[in-house]
């Protein structure tokens, strides 16, 4: 008898308390049942579980690839650590590479937290590091970048007393650094790709600042398939979205999908420009003392009206409690259906409910709250109880999203499901852990499927419990194996 096409039959696959055998076939799931009678290829699951494939809805995939290869200075505990840290990187490569004009080319590192350094970012520090060298450091959470006086010379900030650029100024040079050829950058994704499989990721919503639709077209083509990939548009391309008749939703091809128009409206907790109610400590008087405000309200109204006419579902980037305030007010004067907001960290309890009564989602990202604990405590004192306030959500009844923000956390959903439900790291003792999920909620906000007869056959193999396993166990989840509609992307059993 000849095989059937396209079919796989996992054996004795665990799904909750129940060990069964599922069979897929044309990249869905076909039947669930004890001991199907099937000519399809069978691979035993030996008891190991089977869940739906798991999704990271925020991350940055140009930059996490890049980040993989870059220095990582989040170790620093000061700028002049920092520096340090550089110098010898620098040193240890030896003469750095040249550019056509015979000028060094930028060393880029990653990762600087200045929010609990001693000292500041300062040029002296850093233009000791370079020794000729252009060289620009990216900080944690994207949001701000230090340079020194030969890189504030090259990316035309020459003059500027400290190098630390924060915000609009800060993206531009990102997105200059991080423009690599194409024949440099596709392989580093595609490698970037392959690891996230290997975790049991079947999908990423790709928020690059970027326009990157070529860029997923032209790697698919070449052969990268091992995840599907939906793409955020910034306001900056909106133009060109509409013009090319772009809608959130449209399929590009079988594994790309249009996303949604994504609109920063303030900062970061790390960069001290989220935008609040309240001022940060030791900011009385000055001109961003509560954060920066990107979009103001008449301009989001505006934005959001274009994208709403253009069928271009909105996710608007609010991380302090005055901008939370301030998207949900204009969400709610348009009448908007399926907004989303990213991160979401600082909201009042009366924004909680209007997030629910609105219908908005909440785009999280749990393992910011580890990364964010101590600059939430000096910067957001007695503010805590309201910062990444995940049950709070759930219990309202908002629909959560989880996922990493990469490179700002490492592309690895157990990481952040083991971040919302253990609300600790490091062996230090959980925080605020009254704003813990259960493992349910938080696997249900990493997920787009069911495994269920009817559904793709996006699916991931663990080799434990994911629903009882500690969050340390969580952080070090082994995934045999991962299906992307029903072919493996990920095989190690």
């Amino acid at each position: 008898m000849n095989a059937e096409p396209d079919s796989l039959v996992l054996r004795e696959a665990r799904i909750g308390e129940r060990v069964t055998d599922v069979l897929i076939t044309d990249g869905h799931i076909a039947n669930i049942a004890d001991g199907i009678r099937s000519s399809a290829e069978e691979v035993a699951l030996d008891g190991r579980w089977l869940i739906p494939g798991l999704w990271d809805e925020h991350v940055h995939f140009n930059q996490w690839a890049l980040k993989t290869r870059r220095l990582d200075v989040s170790t620093a505990t000061s700028a002049r650590e920092a520096a340090q840290m550089t110098q010898a990187a620098i040193s240890s490569k030896g003469p750095q590479p040249v550019d056509a004009t015979g000028r060094p080319l930028t060393f880029v590192a990653n990762g600087f937290r200045d929010g609990v350094w001693p000292d500041a970012p300062n040029l002296a520090d850093l233009d000791a590091a370079g020794n000729g060298v252009p060289i620009v450091l990216i900080s944690f959470d994207l949001h701000s970048v230090w340079l020194n006086t030969l890189a504030l010379e090259i990316f035309g900030h020459a003059g500027h007393p400290t190098g630390l650029l924060r915000e609009t100024p800060a993206f531009e040079i990102e997105n200059l650094v991080n423009a690599v050829p194409d024949s440099i950058l596709d392989p580093m994704v595609n490698d970037a790709a392959t690891d996230a499989a290997s975790r049991g990721v079947v999908g990423i919503v790709d928020l690059e600042m970027a326009w990157n639709l070529e860029s997923w077209e032209r790697r698919m083509a070449a052969g990268a398939n091992s995840l599907r990939v939906e793409f955020g548009i910034y306001t900056q391309h909106i133009d060109r979205a509409i013009a090319e008749g772009l809608y959130t939703g449209q399929r590009v091809n079988e594994l790309l999908t249009v996303g949604r128009h994504k609109i920063i409206t303030d900062g970061s907790l790390g960069t001290r420009t989220a935008f609040c109610f309240d001022e940060y400590p030791g900011m009385a008087g000055q001109p961003d003392a509560h954060g920066i405000l990107v979009v103001p309200p008449t301009e989001l109204v505006a934005l959001l009206t274009r994208s709403a006419d253009a069928r271009l579902q909105a996710t608007v980037h609010a991380i302090g409690d005055r901008a939370n305030s301030h998207v949900l007010d204009a969400f709610e004067a348009l009448g908007v259906t399926h907004g989303r907001i990213e991160h979401a960290q600082l909201v009042t309890d009366a924004d909680v409910a209007r997030f629910a009564a609105l219908g908005v989602e909440a785009s999280v990202q749990p393992e910011h709250a580890m990364d964010d604990r101590d600059i939430a405590d000096r910067f957001w004192p007695d503010r805590t109880a309201n910062a990444f306030m995940l049950r709070s959500f759930a219990a309202a009844g908002v629909r959560l999203v989880m996922g990493s923000d990469a490179p700002v956390a490492p592309l690895d959903p157990w990481i952040t499901i083991a971040a919302a439900v253990g609300r600790a790291r490091d062996g230090r003792d959980p925080w605020h852990v009254e704003q813990a999920l259960s493992a349910e909620q938080a696997l249900a906000a990493s997920v787009r499927t069911d495994v269920d007869s009817g559904q793709v056959a996006d699916l991931a193999i663990v080799e434990a419990d994911p629903l009882s396993s500690s969050p340390e166990q969580l952080r070090s989840q082994r995934v045999a194996g991962t299906l992307l509609g029903g072919r493996w992307t990920h095989n190690a059993l």
